[in-house]
């Protein structure tokens, strides 16, 4: 059964499921916010959000994929939908302006998929999403010439919506968690290495899950993982450091949230988290992980709150940003571009 989408045809992803959460849950849940701390006493400069005004941009959309490729010094978004259709065009960023790539092989149309750069082959990897049908096919997009190419893996994850790709902390290949695949969440951990995918066999895991946090800190050697939809409560916050999944305590931790996007940002020493739902309500908090704990930041600014929208470092322009996203169960999405500034 295709898990139903927000749009005309379809609803959120995983959304039945969520709702299958009993209020008792919800209300735990509720009671573990705390009073948000300026991002002073986080130990961070103060920050604000800063909306941008390129002359030309993506169509208003959400659940797409967005990454930063260090190749071609650009942030690189694929696919999405809106209101009436799923896409499968590829725009850059360079920082000032978005632009329509020409790209005649292209992935199908799909959302859903998630995307990182592998610095092994100085290449974005793609993989995953759903299409009326959910996806296991994996696509290399090359920043030099700007051109997608399908890989054709002997081994792979199998058909999933809402997996997590990342750059791994020990070697920098694009490795991969979760995912949900009509029936069940998945937990299994993947790297793509030597142009296939090689499931790994960590001696503990993180609870299945999609749509979740999971960002690289390059300055920990970790990559943080936080909250998404599963069948047991993934209330919790993980570290991978390439060999061995940890479970952490902070004292305190965001709601739990998902569709939700998160990336790493040099001047804050932090994963940045903003956005996603907790509980059905859509979330315009700003979180910070910086290795141990959980902030939360107070931007002078903040964009509107959001679901399913992308997140990227440019590292070209030094710009944490974000693009689109959609209000949750309502049709109406953004096509917006905002950077953190401090």
């Amino acid at each position: 059964m295709a898990i139903p989408r927000m749009k005309v045809s379809k609803q959120p992803i995983l959304w039945p499921r969520i709702n299958c959460l009993t209020l008792a849950l919800v209300a735990a849940l509720a009671l573990t916010a705390f009073r948000p701390m300026p991002a002073s006493a986080a130990g961070m400069s103060p920050v604000t959000w800063e909306q941008l005004s390129p002359p030309t941009s993506p169509s208003a959309r959400a659940d797409f994929a967005m990454s930063y490729d260090p190749v071609s010094q650009k942030v690189v978004l694929f696919g999405g939908y809106d209101a009436t259709q799923d896409f499968n065009d590829t725009w850059t960023f360079d920082g000032t302006t978005w632009t329509l790539q020409n790209t005649p092989v292209a992935p199908s149309a799909r959302v859903g998929a998630s995307m990182a750069f592998d610095q092994s082959i100085r290449k974005l990897v793609l993989f995953g999403g759903f299409n009326g049908s959910y996806l296991a096919d994996t696509w290399i997009w090359d920043g030099a010439t700007s051109t997608w190419t399908q890989a054709q893996p002997t081994s792979s994850p199998g058909p999933l919506d809402g997996p997590m790709v990342f750059t791994d902390p020990l070697n920098g290949q694009a490795s991969l968690f979760g995912g949900y695949d009509g029936t069940f969440y998945h937990a299994e951990t993947w790297r793509f290495t030597g142009g296939t995918w090689q499931q790994l066999t960590p001696s503990i895991s993180p609870t299945a899950r999609a749509a979740a946090v999971l960002a690289f800190d390059p300055e920990t050697r970790n990559a943080v993982l936080f909250g998404g939809v599963g069948d047991l409560n993934p209330y919790n916050t993980w570290t991978w450091d390439g060999t061995n999944w940890t479970e952490q305590s902070p004292a305190t931790q965001p709601p739990l949230l998902y569709y939700v996007a998160s990336a790493f940002d040099p001047a804050l020493h932090a994963v940045i988290v903003f956005g996603g739902a907790d509980g059905g309500t859509d979330e315009k908090q700003t979180w910070a992980w910086a290795g141990t704990s959980w902030r939360q930041l107070r931007p002078a600014k903040v964009p509107a709150a959001r679901v399913f929208l992308g997140m990227a470092y440019d590292h070209a322009t030094h710009q944490l940003l974000i693009f689109g996203g959609q209000i949750n169960n309502v049709l109406r999405f953004f096509d917006d571009t905002w950077q953190l500034t401090q």
